[in-house]
C-alpha cells in the first residue's frame, strides 16, 4: 500500500474527519485490520488565519510549500492539502513536488461529472467563494458552473466556519441558517450543493436537504484512497 501524505490543521477538526474517512474507506476495501499509511504535518492554523486575514498569500504558500516537500521527503507516496480554502497557493506548490498532489477541486469535478451535475451551489469561506480559483477550475476543466451566495450570506458562512466550527461547535441555529442559504442557491438552478469548505460536513449532512451534497471533504479523501489502493 503506498503512504498519503496529509497537510492539515486547517483546522485540525477538520484534518481528524480526514483521517477518519481515509482509514474507515481503506478498512472497508482492503478487509481485516487493515488502515491507511499516513504521514501527517499539522501545521498551527492560528498562524496562517492571520496571513488570510492580511491577504498575505505569499507567506502562506512559502509555509505550506516547505511542509510539503517536508512530507514528500519523508516518504509519501501522494500529498493532499486538507482545506479548500488553501488551495489558491496549489500551483506554487505543485511545481515544487513530483508526487501526485490531487487538488480539491479536481475531485469535486471528477465527482460532479460522474453524477452528471453541470451547475452547483458554492458553500464555503469567503476567500473560497470571491476568489476565482476554485470556480474557474471547476469552469474550465469540467464545464461546471458554480453559483455563490450573496455578500451577506457569504459573511454569515464565514464567521460560523471561522468562530464555531473550527473550534468545534457546533450549533442546531448555525445549521438552520445554513440551510437557509443552501436553498437560496437550490432556487437559483443548483443541481447539488458543494461543501466546498471541509469543516461543514461537521454541520450538514445528507439528510438534511433535498438536493445532493458534495461533500468535498469526503470526495478528496476519496481520491486519495483510490490511488493508494490500485
Amino acid at each position: 500500500m503506498k503512504t498519503i501524505g496529509m497537510l492539515g490543521g486547517m483546522s485540525w477538526e477538520s484534518t481528524k474527519v480526514y483521517y477518519h474517512h481515509l482509514n474507515t474507506m481503506v478498512k472497508e476495501r482492503a478487509g481485516g485490520l487493515s488502515s491507511a499509511k499516513i504521514l501527517l504535518s499539522s501545521v498551527n492554523f492560528s498562524e496562517l488565519e492571520a496571513c488570510l486575514q492580511s491577504a498575505d498569500w505569499v507567506a502562506i504558500e512559502n509555509t505550506l510549500g516547505e511542509e510539503a516537500r517536508k512530507l514528500e521527503h519523508a516518504g509519501a507516496d501522494c500529498l493532499i492539502l486538507c482545506t479548500n480554502t488553501m488551495h489558491k497557493v496549489y500551483p506554487g506548490i505543485e511545481t515544487t513536488l513530483t508526487i501526485p498532489f490531487f487538488h480539491i477541486a479536481d475531485a469535486l469535478g471528477e465527482h460532479l461529472a460522474t453524477a452528471d451535475i453541470d451547475t452547483i451551489g458554492l458553500l464555503g469561506t469567503r476567500f473560497t467563494t470571491v476568489e476565482d480559483f476554485y470556480a474557474h477550475r471547476l469552469k474550465k476543466k469540467f464545464d461546471i458552473s458554480t453559483l455563490i451566495p450573496d455578500d451577506d450570506d457569504i459573511k454569515i458562512i464565514d464567521d460560523i466556519v471561522f468562530q464555531e466550527l473550527c473550534l468545534g461547535i457546533v450549533r442546531e441555529e448555525s445549521r438552520q441558517k445554513y440551510l437557509t442559504i443552501m436553498q437560496k442557491l437550490a432556487d437559483r438552478g443548483a443541481g447539488s450543493i458543494a461543501l466546498a469548505c471541509t469543516e461543514i460536513e461537521m454541520l450538514v449532512k445528507p439528510g438534511d436537504f433535498h438536493l445532493p451534497l458534495s461533500d468535498t471533504t469526503y470526495i478528496h479523501a476519496r481520491k486519495a484512497v483510490d490511488f493508494v489502493l490500485s
